[in-house]
């Protein structure tokens, strides 16, 4: 067996087990009750920051979109929008982050919603969307970041007892976010955070909510499935953390922005 070379990015997530996930997210959103409240977040927070940069995008790349509410908003607005998945439904174009756009160039927007915390070669992906932006074009990439799921870490760890597995994604934070900018050649980075809070009376739906917004886990090298003993456990855990029989759980949405450098003007 051939080892891999040595730059290589470690093998973290497992890239069909990611493309699996976001169509499970896809199929669940198709319900009228899914929760959504994730991707919600994402899209006002960049039509927010739209307005407040007062940036006008003519075209843009939007990944991610999975209800297609940001690139519905970006149209209202006349912008052309290009929509891209690594698991595409309706009319989304299949893209693999970590590999060459096949857009070319010329998009001042682009927008990636959730995605990117789950490819193994984040910075490599970043460069990607800077090269198929237009100079001058503006990125807003929003994922999960470091400060995510603390009760169901908690619970899981209490599951697996004295054998903790890997069951959770690791997580970036502000200061990884912002080194990751700029190694990635992006001008002006900036990098915040902000949390959402939502409360739940039993572990099942806590886990419903997880998988209906594609925050289920895609490790190459993840735990095995609970046992009855463990999900016990679990079960357990969650009883304990509860306070007036609802478990508090916090979601942290890290949001990396930058703008593509302006070409210079000649000097005479």
């Amino acid at each position: 067996m051939t080892s891999p070379p040595s730059n290589s990015p470690p093998v973290i997530f497992a890239p069909a087990r990611r493309i699996a996930l976001r169509r499970r997210m896809r199929a669940l959103q198709m319900q009228a009750d899914a929760a959504r409240f994730i991707t919600d977040d994402m899209v006002e927070d960049v039509v927010d920051r739209l307005a407040f940069l007062r940036h006008q995008p003519a075209n843009a790349l939007v990944v991610g979109d999975v209800t297609g509410a940001l690139s519905a908003a970006l149209r209202a607005q006349g912008v052309a929008v290009t929509r891209a998945d690594p698991a595409p439904g309706f009319d989304a174009i299949a893209i693999d982050e970590e590999q060459p756009l096949p857009f070319g160039q010329g998009f001042d927007l682009v927008v990636s919603l959730g995605t990117l915390d789950t490819v193994n070669d984040l910075p490599g992906a970043l460069i990607h969307l800077r090269r198929a932006m237009a100079p001058g074009g503006l990125a807003i990439i929003a994922i999960p970041g470091a400060g995510s799921l603390p009760a169901m870490r908690a619970i899981m760890l209490a599951a697996d007892g004295d054998r903790p597995a890997p069951r959770l994604h690791p997580q970036i934070d502000v200061r990884a976010g912002g080194q990751l900018l700029q190694r990635a050649g992006f001008a002006d980075p900036v990098v915040d955070s902000h949390s959402l809070r939502a409360s739940y009376r039993t572990l099942g739906k806590l886990v419903g909510d997880l998988r209906a917004q594609g925050l289920s886990a895609c490790l190459a090298r993840g735990g095995a499935p609970l046992s009855k003993a463990a999900l016990a456990r679990a079960e357990t855990a969650f009883a304990e953390l509860a306070e007036e029989g609802r478990v508090t759980e916090t979601f942290e949405i890290l949001t990396l922005s930058g703008w593509a450098k302006a070409l210079k003007p000649p000097k005479f």
